[in-house]
């Protein structure tokens, strides 16, 4: 008796390696702690050879009136957008494989692809707001 053609599909497909979620506390271990400090409120090991010290990361919340601005933050990352705060001195982590893309839909109906790794890091950074 032949296995079912779909049966053999779903097998094939069980198969295939998929891609593990990327860790959001690991990128920001392995791109931001070494500015930003490992607990995001500053004072990483490269932050005493900037101009400028990095802002406290937990307090992104507070400053913007209590609500985490997730896509200003994704962009300032990926650095689409910079403002004069950051300007040349934060890499722009755009110029990096952030890995493939996720359809997220802040207005309904409206879907925007966004690279898994940076909302990842996006999220990350919102669970650490004080």
């Amino acid at each position: 008796m032949r296995p079912h053609p779909l049966l053999a599909l779903l097998a094939l497909a069980a198969c295939v390696e998929q891609e593990p979620e990327p860790s959001g506390a690991a990128l920001f271990r392995e791109h931001c702690a070494s500015c930003h400090g490992p607990d995001g409120r500053g004072g990483g090991a490269a932050a005493a050879a900037l101009d400028r010290a990095p802002p406290d990361l937990t307090q992104i919340s507070r400053r913007n009136g209590g609500t985490f601005p997730r896509n200003r933050v994704m962009s300032i990352i990926d650095g689409y957008t910079r403002g004069t705060h950051s300007g040349r001195l934060m890499p722009e982590f755009g110029e990096m494989d952030l890995g493939p893309t996720v359809i997220i839909e802040d207005v309904p109906g409206v879907g925007t692809p966004v690279p898994v790794r940076l909302l990842a890091l996006a999220d990350y950074l919102e669970s650490i707001q004080h």
